[in-house]
């Protein structure tokens, strides 16, 4: 579908245009509109070995963009394999990437890695290894993503609670600098509901929205096939977010497939802006096709996807339905 948000919605600007999918066979978007008015873009890439950035002005050039490749997997040991869901973030006047990483030889010892770069212009490198971002546990750990709400930095985060019969929990923690972790740790979600539990229990990809004085987190459940959806916490920006009794979480899924448009397992999504910043919008993945052969995880067809993000008259804000796909005009 190609979306067209019209000048009325978007005054003094040009209307902005793009279709579904945007970018073909890349799961776990990121796209970050930065202060010098290009979108950035990374994701996982079907070969799981790489990291990759592009940038353009608008979201409807980011398809045709050769992508710029700015790390790849070590050949042997930690970081060889499984490089899933990066996320680009500009902290202190520097670029990091937080990204998973399995080991060469033990590919299913996921843990979260940080790179960061002094560049102005990301692309360019050079990107300097920060090594392993250290949680209070060394097991399985993904989807680390951060923000600072009144000066206070937070990174948010899935990881296996040893405790728990659970596949993944969300983690919320402060941050002492980019790449270290400072007081509490706090289990702010934990797979409950019967859809989370679908085929895995999960909780993962967490993504933060700071709006109307709360924070919202949408965050993907249950397994990889179109089971996935997604779920939501939210709490006053005001709060101790520290204090698990600081969130609400909906009991039910906000987001899931929809066959009549033939999307499936929409999930682990992030949040952009159109250029003027006056329209919220949700970036996430998801398949064309509802069953695929095989682990789900080995289908490279997760394509990025992106559409208006509405909002409740109580402030809250409005998934809606995934859009169908249309070829580009």
């Amino acid at each position: 579908m190609r979306f067209t948000l019209a000048l009325l919605l978007l005054p003094m600007a040009a209307a902005a245009e793009w279709s579904n999918p945007l970018v073909r066979q890349r799961a776990d978007p990121w796209i970050l509109r930065h202060s010098d008015g290009y979108y950035y873009f990374t994701a996982t890439v079907p070969e799981y070995d790489r990291i990759e950035l592009r940038r353009a002005r608008t979201l409807e050039e980011l398809p045709g963009v050769t992508p710029t490749v700015i790390w790849r997997r070590h050949a042997n040991g930690e970081m060889g394999a499984h490089i899933w869901a990066p996320e680009l973030h500009w902290i202190d006047g520097r670029w990091f990437v937080y990204f998973a990483a399995g080991a060469a030889e033990r590919e299913w010892d996921i843990r979260l890695y940080v790179l960061e770069c002094a560049a102005p212009d990301p692309r360019t490198g050079p990107w300097v290894e920060r090594g392993q971002l250290r949680t209070p546990w060394n097991t399985f750990a993904l989807d680390a993503t951060t923000f600072t709400v009144h000066g206070e930095r937070y990174l948010l985060w899935a990881q296996r609670d040893p405790a728990l019969a659970a596949n993944t929990c969300l983690f919320l923690s402060r941050m002492k600098s980019p790449t270290e972790l400072t007081g509490p740790t706090v289990r702010l979600s934990q797979p409950e509901f019967p859809w989370e539990r679908v085929r895995f229990a999960v909780n993962e990809g967490p993504a933060v929205l700071v709006r109307h004085g709360r924070i919202w987190v949408s965050y993907s459940a249950a397994g990889t096939g179109p089971e996935y959806c997604l779920g939501l916490l939210s709490a006053d920006a005001s709060a101790n977010l520290l204090d698990p009794r600081s969130w609400r979480k909906s009991p039910t899924p906000v987001f899931t497939s929809s066959a009549a448009n033939q999307v499936f397992g929409p999930g682990h999504n992030c949040f952009t802006t159109t250029p003027d910043g006056r329209t919220d919008l949700i970036v996430y993945h998801a398949r064309d096709q509802a069953e695929v052969a095989g682990d789900p995880l080995d289908d490279p067809n997760r394509h990025t996807r992106v559409q208006p993000l509405g909002w409740n008259t109580d402030g809250s804000p409005a998934f809606g339905t995934p859009a169908a796909a249309a070829d580009t005009a």
